[in-house]
């Protein structure tokens, strides 16, 4: 039981080491944004956010 405890948090650690090297290796490193509206080929499709998609169905600004 003890083993299968540390094999998961060693396991574990190195999963969040390995997300953080950008984050620590880059100057300015953070994480690019995910949402719909940043998206460059999002925008060209003239996909949008949902709640974009909503404001435009009820017709407001």
């Amino acid at each position: 039981m003890a083993k299968i405890l540390l094999l998961s948090i060693i396991i574990v650690g190195i999963a969040l080491a390995l997300l953080s090297v950008k984050l620590i290796l880059k100057r300015d490193g953070k994480f690019s944004s995910m949402h719909i509206h940043d998206s460059e080929a999002m925008k060209q499709r003239g996909i949008h956010c949902v709640l974009d998609q909503d404001r435009e169905m009820r017709g407001e600004a």
